[in-house]
């Protein structure tokens, strides 16, 4: 009984906090949907300091399709966990619609991950045991959402993504392809701001890379902001644009000198 009131008790707090969070971002519909300035991000490890990033600046307009190409050591990674407000820079701004996030609290911070921003990742991060309308729910389960609008929501984002006969299938009954696109809905769910793809068709053969691929083009053609880190330049060259970063610093450059390399 005291660990039910426990829960309980616990329950409450997170939704009370999550009243208290204001909502942010709505912004000004002309501004960009982020902009970095002179972002830098430092690591220590004991006496030694290592610069990941060192003044990074971009901007991304709504509705734009971006692609950051760099190779392993780059700073894509960290650059990816900084636009997607999993870290905060060192030095320097990051604003997101118009919102300074670097200033935000970590509570703030996980406001803004689960409903402005739509992950998609490499690896695509099912619950084997749920079907996929269960696995695209998920999201809003941590927004406060109702069971019956949950429900309601997941299915017609797996039908946004062509998934809508295949609601009730758990991820093994799924190609990878069709689990990636799972992954898309679930980003989907909660209309984001921004979709952030990390390296999505990294576990994907060539077939199931051009069907994800293609779903992109279609959200990109609806409105949908998209931002894709890859070292691919294949995938980089499906966006709209491509930004180069190399040594931690965005290098005009690399997208061009890639392609001469292949």
């Amino acid at each position: 009984r005291h660990r039910q009131w426990r829960l309980r008790r616990s329950s409450v707090r997170r939704r009370r906090n999550q009243r208290m969070i204001a909502l942010p971002l709505p912004g000004d519909p002309t501004s960009p949907i982020l902009r970095l300035v002179n972002v830098s991000k430092m690591y220590s490890t004991g006496s030694v300091e290592v610069e990941a990033l060192h003044g990074v600046s971009m901007e991304v307009a709504r509705g734009e399709y971006v692609a950051i190409m760099g190779p392993s050591g780059s700073g894509k990674s960290t650059l990816m966990h900084i636009v997607g407000c999993l870290d905060v820079p060192t030095t320097g701004s990051y604003d997101l619609a118009g919102e300074d996030v670097s200033t935000m609290s970590e509570d703030a911070l996980a406001v803004v991950r689960n409903r402005q921003i739509g992950f998609v990742f490499q690896k695509f991060n099912l619950l084997a045991s749920l079907p996929a309308w269960r696995n695209v729910e998920l999201p809003l389960c941590y927004s406060g959402v109702g069971r019956a609008e949950r429900k309601e929501r997941a299915v017609k984002a797996l039908a946004r993504v062509g998934l809508g006969d295949r609601v009730d299938h758990r991820p093994g009954e799924l190609s990878g392809g069709q689990q990636q696109r799972v992954a898309v809905a679930r980003a989907l769910v909660t209309d984001p701001a921004l979709i952030l793809a990390d390296e999505p068709t990294g576990n994907l053969d060539s077939h199931s890379t051009a069907d994800v691929l293609r779903l992109f083009a279609e959200l990109h053609d609806q409105g949908r902001t998209i931002v894709l880190i890859t070292h691919e330049h294949d995938v980089a060259q499906s966006a709209q644009r491509i930004v180069g970063i190399l040594d931690g610093q965005i290098d005009s450059a690399l997208p061009s000198s890639l392609a001469s390399v292949r």
